[in-house]
């Protein structure tokens, strides 16, 4: 990975594209350096399924899908950021400590039910068996009260999160110097 001072004006350019709110490029986007085209292409998919202002799925919710799916795969990476991420905004230590048994039990019926449930086993047969999926599948999403666009962001964000597992497990990208989670406060 290349550091700022190592970067060519292109790169230079993307980096300051994929800035954190604190001003540093975490090494899920800074592992593409010696590729910039790749890593534009990343921060958009990013911000596009997980933090697009159109999105309804809650936020927490969109966050603890990116971590059960993260947890399925294996990838502490993106379960330390995108977990810190939801347990801020869930705001309930009690609540966020039994969510986070759950899932990492993979026994999401024991915190969830109703569509939430519905959307952490879509996104568990998704991550697990993609070949194995069938019209059903969505149309138990829609019985449980989602509507199309937030099946479609929903699998967006579970697309997205298998994609970005494997891109950091593949690599043997670490948080070793990132600012974990979005809500981190900054020095």
């Amino acid at each position: 990975m290349l550091s700022d001072e190592e970067a060519d004006p292109e790169l230079l350019e993307t980096l300051a594209l994929a800035r954190t709110p604190h001003g540093t490029v975490d090494n899920v986007m800074r592992v593409h350096s010696l590729r910039p085209n790749t890593m534009r292409g990343h921060v958009t998919l990013y911000r596009a399924a997980l933090h697009d202002d159109a999105n309804t799925i809650p936020m927490w919710l969109q966050e603890t899908i990116s971590s059960y799916v993260s947890i399925l795969n294996k990838c502490p990476y993106s379960l330390a950021n995108h977990w810190a991420n939801a347990r801020h905004l869930i705001n309930d230590e009690t609540k966020a400590d039994l969510i986070e048994q759950a899932l990492h039990e993979d026994n999401p019926q024991a915190a969830f039910d109703g569509a939430e449930l519905a959307l952490m086993q879509y996104a568990r047969k998704l991550t697990l068996h993609p070949a194995d999926m069938v019209e059903e599948d969505v149309s138990r999403l829609k019985q449980a009260g989602l509507d199309d666009g937030e099946i479609l962001e929903a699998n967006q964000i579970i697309g997205y999160f298998n994609y970005v597992n494997r891109l950091l497990n593949g690599l043997g990208v670490t948080t070793d110097g990132d600012t974990v989670g979005y809500y981190a406060k900054s020095d």
